[in-house]
């Protein structure tokens, strides 16, 4: 009796041999990588976006090493509101609102496509001077009442500065770094506390006596805001000029990019690029964190 013999194997056809030489499709891949690049691009010029806090100008309620995010639609939309500002510097505003007053926001000087994060202390036809650090808002003074000290941790791994040139965040509170009985060693600051006339609160720290402090009555253009970082001798804003890094004064509302809504995370320095050096960087009790101002009722 005979074996089977083995089967013979099927003559490879033109199908066969397509299938062999078959490879990456490269422009499908480059296609879908472009439509997942333009997908975040929008996500981030249309609905929000990560912002990272790199300098001292919004402590005590910002701190550098902060991330967030940031909100694009609540002020409607505009050249800032794009991603990187691809698109050119204009004037023109889509289903556009003005900020409150206490809204932490991101603005674009009109020198540079830099974002700066401030608080909105002033409103479209407002009249703003200040007096020894006071905001004196359409003739009265704002609330403003001193505070116990804020105390910031030293976090001395934190450098800050542009270019080549990085020192300590806090180099310039130096005088204020005391150890507290647990042996931590932080930074005490006075701290005043501001209440805006529709009822917005936060704290501020003014800690010199400077230029700054003191500034003659200015009316805000219509479709304009007024600017302020919380660390009030700290800050380049509306008071500073642009030649100085600053806002250049009131600020349009075609260059207000958006609203800071919430913190996610907050690193302290001693991070590297290895992510897994993270999780021993992240600061305690600075994740979700909302940014919007409480709000004092009326009377209180």
């Amino acid at each position: 009796m005979s074996e089977p013999s083995a089967p013979t194997p099927a003559p490879a056809g033109p199908d066969a041999a397509a299938d062999a030489d078959h490879g990456i499709d490269w422009l499908a891949e480059i296609k879908g990588l472009a439509w997942m690049l333009a997908a975040v691009l929008a996500f981030h010029s249309i609905v929000a976006k990560p912002f990272y806090i790199p300098s001292i100008s919004m402590m005590p309620n910002l701190l550098v090493g902060d991330r967030l995010v940031v909100s694009k639609f609540p002020y409607g939309w505009n050249w800032a509101s794009a991603s990187f500002h691809l698109l050119p510097r204009d004037d023109w505003r889509v289903m556009g609102k003005t900020p409150e007053y206490g809204d932490i926001v991101i603005a674009v000087p009109r020198n540079r496509n830099e974002d700066l994060i401030k608080r909105v202390v002033a409103r479209p036809g407002d009249r703003i001077a200040l007096k020894d650090g006071q905001i004196i808002l359409n003739g009265k003074p704002i609330p403003r009442e001193i505070v116990p000290t804020v105390q910031i941790p030293a976090d001395d791994e934190l450098m800050c500065g542009d270019g080549g040139f990085k020192s300590h965040c806090y180099d310039t509170f130096a005088g204020f770094r005391v150890r507290l009985p647990s042996g931590r060693e932080v930074y005490e600051l006075p701290a005043w506390r501001e209440t805006m006339p529709n009822g917005a609160s936060y704290i501020v720290i003014d800690d010199l006596r400077t230029e700054q402090d003191t500034m003659a009555e200015i009316t805000v253009p219509a479709g304009h805001v007024f600017l302020m970082g919380d660390n009030r001798d700290h800050s380049a804003d509306s008071r500073v000029s642009l030649e100085e890094s600053g806002l250049g004064g009131s600020v349009p509302l075609s260059d207000v990019g958006g609203r800071a809504e919430f913190t996610t995370f907050s690193l302290n320095g001693s991070e590297t690029l290895n992510p897994l050096s993270w999780w021993g960087a992240l600061r305690e009790g600075r994740a979700w964190r909302s940014l919007r101002p409480v709000h004092v009722p009326e009377g209180k």
